[in-house]
């Protein structure tokens, strides 16, 4: 497909149209304050993107409960204290023309306990001396998802963007490695599914008709089934419970490996699923123009930029003017990043990326 088809609108389920096929990726950079409220680092990069010409926009990771945090200055949504913070990040979004979302997260048996977190495993064999969750506890947990839905609602956010993947709790809960529970979580795939379909179904309840929902799923590590995450998404996409489908890939022309769809792109697994108006993109080493175009040509309705984007925060800008635009090389200086705007707090997060930035000897 032409490069020109990323400019063209794409209709959601709910509420307003993406103006393009751009979305920001959700990317960590641990800017915020100590207690989850979005710091001016947070509202410069918001601002920043904001005028960079993506349809939707999301935060990065945001918790949904105190005791769920996994990063050091991790952007909070658990405490009405954070409701001023985002809805100055929400219009700064809604005025650069600009859907926006928050990412909500917990990171399960993956919290971390040295920042308050509270290490919440799906199973008691996880994490040595940590019990599984009661189901009381998870049932409470997925209550969190849904209240942090509402206060980003009331905060100005056109949606959510369920955060499914990299083990975080509702990966965890999906895998049979990670997850050997005996109540009505645990066991086949209809029950380790039910926490993420209650989430997404409960966020439906208490949201109003024009708010967006995504859900960021992940096919890789984890003990999790190539073969069973299809099934799931299937059938969250024949019930429309969400509006898209966000594939975390680490690369977005990988192979499959293993199983039943050896040899087949990894991309191809889903976007030969039948949607029913449900939209799917992919991440993953998405670097220029071309490389995006030929996305829509694979079967993905937008792609989402990540790496891309902290390199130059106007990528959708700098493909419309250039259809062959590719990004800088990685890696690339501090000095790089520091010059277009990047916190030195974003920069020491992205200090542990492989290969993204030089060390400052270089």
């Amino acid at each position: 497909m032409p490069v020109s088809d990323l400019f063209k609108p794409l209709t959601l389920l709910h509420g307003p149209a993406m103006r393009n096929r751009f979305m920001m990726a959700p990317l960590t950079n641990q800017q915020s304050g100590a207690d989850g409220i979005a710091s001016e680092f947070d509202h410069d990069w918001i601002a920043q993107l904001a005028q960079g010409g993506y349809a939707l926009i999301q935060t990065c990771a945001t918790t949904v409960e105190a005791g769920g945090i996994a990063f050091a200055r991790q952007l909070g949504i658990h405490d009405d204290d954070h409701l001023l913070g985002l809805a100055q990040m929400a219009a700064a979004i809604r005025a650069g023309g600009g859907l926006s979302a928050v990412q909500l997260h917990h990171a399960g048996h993956r919290a971390n306990p040295r920042l308050g977190g509270i290490p919440s495993p799906a199973s008691g064999a996880t994490l040595p001396g940590v019990r599984a969750l009661a189901t009381e506890q998870v049932e409470r947990i997925r209550d969190s998802f849904i209240a942090a839905a509402r206060r980003a609602e009331l905060a100005g956010f056109d949606g959510v963007a369920v955060h499914g993947a990299f083990g975080w709790i509702l990966s965890e809960f999906m895998s049979p490695y990670l997850n050997d529970r005996k109540d009505k979580y645990g066991g086949s795939v209809e029950n380790r599914a039910r926490l993420t379909i209650e989430v997404i179904e409960g966020i439906r309840r208490a949201c109003g008709p024009d708010f967006q929902v995504g859900w960021r799923l992940s096919v890789e590590r984890y003990g999790l089934r190539l073969e069973e995450l299809r099934e799931i998404a299937a059938e969250i996409m024949a019930r429309e419970l969400i509006d898209y489908l966000d594939l975390a890939l680490w690369d977005s022309a990988q192979v499959v490996e293993e199983g039943a769809f050896i040899g087949k792109h990894m991309l191809s697994v889903f976007t030969s699923l039948p949607r029913h108006g449900v939209r799917l993109g992919a991440a993953g080493k998405i670097m220029g123009a071309q490389r995006a175009a030929q996305l829509l040509e694979e079967g993905c309705d937008f792609v989402l930029i990540g790496r891309a984007g902290i390199l130059k925060r106007d990528f959708p800008l700098q493909v419309m003017a250039n259809p062959w635009y590719d990004s800088p090389p990685l890696p690339v200086t501090a000095g790089y990043l520091r010059r277009g705007g990047l916190s030195e707090r974003f920069i020491t997060h992205m200090r542990g990326w492989p290969a993204f930035v030089l060390p400052d000897s270089v």
